[in-house]
């Protein structure tokens, strides 16, 4: 399992901690450090939908002008997202089960719990 993120996310504290606690084996990417291969990117947009993937909710996001917000496709989230990895929803996880976004203790559980 690969986990994706950025350190000091509090939602990738809390997924680390959670994997931790239980003993589940992964590799942590750090989306700053170790960058974002567009290829990959391309892949968890196909999968999940570029619309469930950008973090609309962070600060980054927030801080772009309306117009640009408001004429997203998937062409200019991607590139978005390759630009400034902090867009992107986290952690994102490539497990055996697929690929997911995001970090519900109720649905890692079911999926990753030994």
């Amino acid at each position: 399992m690969i986990l994706y993120g950025i350190p000091n996310c509090d939602t990738v504290k809390k997924a680390r901690r959670w994997l931790d606690e239980r003993d589940v084996a992964y590799l942590f990417h750090d989306f700053r450090k170790d960058g974002l291969d567009p290829v990959r990117l391309q892949g968890w947009i196909d999968t999940l939908g570029w619309e469930k993937l950008l973090n609309k909710a962070g600060t980054t996001f927030r801080k772009l002008p309306d117009a640009q917000k408001n004429s997203l496709d998937a062409a200019s989230a991607k590139a978005l997202m390759l630009e400034q990895p902090a867009m992107i929803r986290r952690p994102v996880v490539e497990a055996a089960s697929g690929v997911s976004v995001g970090f519900s203790a109720d649905d890692w559980q079911a999926r990753f719990a030994k």
